[in-house]
């Protein structure tokens, strides 16, 4: 158990998280990944800009689901080598932080992830919809964009232009792997 790294990769909505996590995986070889999307926490605030604003208590966010799966990777006969968290919040989370070897942060322009969230959210989406969301965003949203490049950004490991292409994100990402383990 204690020769497997997992790394969690952390950055705003759109900011290329799971992108970076499935190319990691692929280059990394003996790698899984766990995608924080992927599971439904029922211990985890109902309304985000309200718990952003009431200062965003990473720990009341029960992760258990996530948590009992990546034990369940550590546990295994034969591990991998590496688990890659695709995964929002670095090390805030008190119960997941201690099973984290290493924390990268894609730190993507405000205006690029939204325009990733948007093509990638409503390709099908009509003018007032699209509208309606960045109404939101600019009214509420844009807080917890915020709260991330102002809490998770300072606590990861290392931070990585999220302008770049993705080649070479993930490039210079296996290069600090290396130089790190």
């Amino acid at each position: 158990m204690s020769n497997v790294r997992v790394i969690a990769v952390s950055s705003v909505c759109g900011g290329g998280k799971t992108t970076v996590t499935n190319e990691l995986r692929g280059k990394l070889g003996n790698a899984e990944a766990l995608h924080f999307d992927n599971y439904n926490f029922n211990e985890a605030p109902d309304d985000l800009i309200k718990w952003v604003e009431q200062g965003a208590d990473y720990n009341q966010w029960n992760l258990s689901p996530l948590i009992a799966d990546l034990e369940s990777l550590l546990e295994r006969d034969n591990p991998p080598e590496y688990i890659i968290l695709d995964y929002p919040f670095s090390y805030k989370n008190d119960d997941l932080k201690s099973l984290i070897n290493f924390s990268i942060y894609i730190d993507t322009p405000l205006d690029i992830a939204m325009a990733r969230r948007l093509a990638r959210d409503y390709h099908n989406a009509t003018s007032g919809e699209i509208q309606n969301d960045l109404n939101f965003y600019l009214n509420y949203g844009r807080t917890a964009y915020l709260e991330m490049e102002n809490t998770i950004k300072p606590n990861a490991d290392f931070v990585i232009d999220g302008s770049l292409t993705v080649f070479d994100i993930v490039d210079t990402i296996l290069k600090e792997l290396r130089y790190k383990f």
